[in-house]
């Protein structure tokens, strides 16, 4: 893949990982809510659902998604059915629980980060439509494996880097312990972002 390629190909997945949706609002709620690690495994997780996503791009096992009513049906409403759930959880935990948490020595929440992040990409089936309608202006009949693995891999990575360095940024100073004091607001309003887009997708 030819330099200038691979650096359009960079700044329009840089444009779509800074887009902010539920996948920054909930790498924020788990790494102030979990700690850094969770934010972490959070981010490198759904940089790995992102990078599937593109990798059945680039097989043309995505297009199958998209023109299978059904199939693309079942994925966007499972999607939804997570989200509902990750903004009821949210609006339903309290600061009690927070401080009973950072008093352990013993982790005793919840959060997945590893789950998480996954599943909030894998089940947004609108990702098949985003990287068919990319790699289509970047791949061909005649493009070789090492591109569309090339281009796989660097999806992921930018996807799971920009997350990584917004977990790095709310560890930084005080940050975090600011937040983690307004943990109850922080939840209350991604529960009811997360809540939003989930009604948004079934009545879409």
């Amino acid at each position: 893949m030819e330099l200038h390629l691979w650096l359009s190909f960079v700044v329009i997945c840089l444009l779509g990982a800074l887009s902010p949706g539920p996948s920054l609002a909930l790498v924020i709620k788990n790494t102030v809510n979990g700690g850094v690690a969770k934010g972490y495994a959070t981010s490198i997780s759904h940089g790995l659902g992102v990078a599937l996503y593109a990798a059945i791009t680039a097989t043309g096992v995505a297009v199958i998604i998209v023109n299978t009513p059904i199939l693309f049906t079942l994925l966007q409403y499972a999607g939804a059915a997570f989200l509902l759930y990750l903004g009821i959880k949210s609006l339903l935990s309290k600061k009690s629980e927070l401080t009973q948490f950072e008093q352990s020595t013993t982790p005793t929440n919840t959060i997945n980060g590893w789950r998480d992040g996954f599943l909030i990409a894998f089940l947004n089936p609108k990702l098949a439509i985003f990287f068919i309608a990319l790699f289509s202006q970047f791949l061909n009949s005649e493009s070789s494996e090492e591109q569309k693995v090339i281009m796989t891999l660097t999806v992921g990575t930018l996807d799971a880097l920009w997350y990584c360095f917004v977990t790095l940024l709310l560890s930084k100073g005080n940050v975090i312990n600011k937040l983690k004091e307004n943990s109850h607001i922080i939840d209350k309003v991604t529960g009811c972002f997360l809540i939003a887009l989930a009604v948004r997708v079934v009545i879409n």
